[in-house]
Parts: structure tokens; C-alpha cells; sequence
């Protein structure tokens, strides 16, 4: 049993109080514990009140459940979180697996957890903000414990005729960049990183195959002689003459250059050495 003396204010956190007590035994005031307000009022905490020690472990115990509450709203402020990463993250903080299932459900009843209306935004930010695909979001979406059902719905929001065109815009920039390849080794390069950033199949290639390259001449040139010399610096140390030249020219085939372009290489590689 123990008697409330007094009752303060928090310095730093007016939402939360002090409270000292006399346990009975004397005119002492020590400090005992501190509370939420919430608390404070459900269970009407007032100087001059008695309190057994059952109902300071019911007192103490909604308390806990408030300052996870308060923990988790927090958690929430730099964007919205699966029911998943905040059960894995009240966990981490201690808490009991029943405060934290109670933490959570109350959150789901204001709705400050909903994995449809997450699954949603997060397909959004993904396709506003990054180069990946849906192949790549499901795959996210699942680590962050959503269910098919709502990733399904979430990926609507992420139609094909969108992912071309991310696709595309990507398999422009990415082509400027990739000087000194040819057409072939150019849109066979983007079809395999857009695999990788999870566009399906068909969209991967759609985009490849739709891509308007430009080379000119003497990038063309640049290119050949590029692969064709490589080519001769791996073969000419096992063949040479006739068939050194025809391991030449498939190697040179088969990245994607012209036969025109090759045999031109070969007659000026002949001229040169």
C-alpha cells in the first residue's frame, strides 16, 4: 500500500508526471514512478489517493503500453511502416510481445498501420523515385512481410504502359553512356539490366528493341577496331593466317557488327601489320 504526496510536471515533457509517495510508514515523499498523462486520468492519480500494490502493476503496465504507443507514433514520422517492421521494431526495443500486439492493434484502429494503403504508397515512391520494376517491388514487399493479396493491389498502381516508359527513359540515358559497343552488344546490355531492376521479360525487351540508337561512322569505326584487335591479340597466339581470320570475324559477329563492317576492318588490320 502506499500513499501519493505529490504530483508534478515533467520538465521536459509536460504530457508526463512525477509522482511521490508516502508509503504509509511516515511523512516521507520520496519519488516513485513517473506516468502519461492518459494514465494519470484513467485511474484518477491524485495527492491524498491510496493504492495497493496490484493496482501500481495495472498502473505501471498501461503505462508501458502508452510509452510504446507514443515509441511507435515516432517510429512513423519519416514514412509509413508494415505492420511487420513495427512489430520487429517494438520487439527491439524490449518490449513484450502481448504490449506489442496490443500497440499494434491500436495502431491499425486509427490507421496509422495499414499494409493495403502501405503496399500502395510504397509502389508509388518506388516508381516515382527509382529505376525498378515490379518483379523488384514484390520482392521488397514481401521482405516487409505484406501479403500477396495486398501486394497485388498495391502493384495496380504500377501499370505496364508505366514500366515501358521508365524503361525506355532508362534505356536512353543508359545508351549515351555505353560508347564504343555496337547496336547488339548496346540493346542486349539493356535487356540484362533491366532484368536485373525486375521488369518482366516482355517489357525488358519491348524497350530494347524500341530504342532509337544513333552512331555515327566513326564511332561505328572506333568500335571495331576496338573488338577486332582484341580479338586478334586472343586468337593469334593459337591460330594464324586463314583460320585466325575467320575466329576473327565470328568473334566481331557475333557482338553485333556488320559483315561489311568487319570484312573493312580486316583489309585495313591487313594493311596496317
Amino acid at each position: 500500500m502506499f500513499k501519493i504526496v505529490k504530483i508534478t510536471t515533467q520538465k521536459n515533457n509536460k504530457e508526463r508526471f512525477n509522482v511521490y509517495v508516502d508509503r504509509i510508514t511516515g511523512d516521507g515523499e520520496d519519488y516513485f514512478f513517473s506516468v502519461d498523462q492518459d494514465v494519470l486520468i484513467e485511474f484518477r492519480l491524485k495527492k491524498g489517493n491510496t493504492y495497493t500494490d496490484e493496482e501500481l502493476k495495472e498502473i505501471l503496465y498501461k503505462d508501458k503500453i502508452k510509452k510504446a504507443y507514443q515509441l511507435a507514433l515516432k517510429f512513423l514520422t519519416s514514412r509509413m511502416k508494415s505492420e511487420k517492421e513495427m512489430r520487429e521494431y517494438l520487439l527491439s526495443k524490449s518490449y513484450e510481445e502481448e504490449i506489442v500486439s496490443i500497440v499494434i492493434n491500436k495502431l491499425k484502429e486509427h490507421q496509422y498501420i495499414n499494409d493495403l494503403e502501405f503496399a500502395k504508397a510504397f509502389v508509388r515512391s518506388r516508381m516515382n523515385q527509382q529505376v525498378k520494376g515490379p518483379l523488384l517491388i514484390r520482392q521488397e514487399l514481401q521482405q516487409k512481410g505484406v501479403s500477396e493479396e495486398y501486394i497485388n493491389e498495391g502493384l495496380k498502381e504500377y501499370p505496364e504502359e508505366k514500366q515501358f516508359e521508365i524503361a525506355s527513359q532508362f534505356a536512353q540515358k543508359f545508351a549515351k553512356q555505353k560508347k564504343g559497343l555496337t547496336e547488339y552488344q548496346v540493346r542486349q546490355k539493356i535487356g540484362q539490366t533491366l532484368l536485373s531492376k525486375g521488369f518482366t521479360l516482355p517489357i525488358a525487351k519491348r524497350a530494347s528493341n524500341e530504342l532509337v540508337i544513333e552512331q555515327d561512322e566513326q564511332e561505328l569505326l572506333l568500335a571495331v577496331m576496338k573488338h577486332g584487335e582484341k580479338a586478334y591479340k586472343k586468337y593469334s597466339n593459337k591460330y594464324e593466317g586463314w583460320e585466325l581470320e575467320q575466329r576473327v570475324k565470328q568473334y566481331l559477329y557475333q557482338r553485333g557488327f556488320r559483315v561489311e563492317e568487319i570484312e573493312a576492318f580486316i583489309a585495313q588490320y591487313k594493311e596496317m601489320n
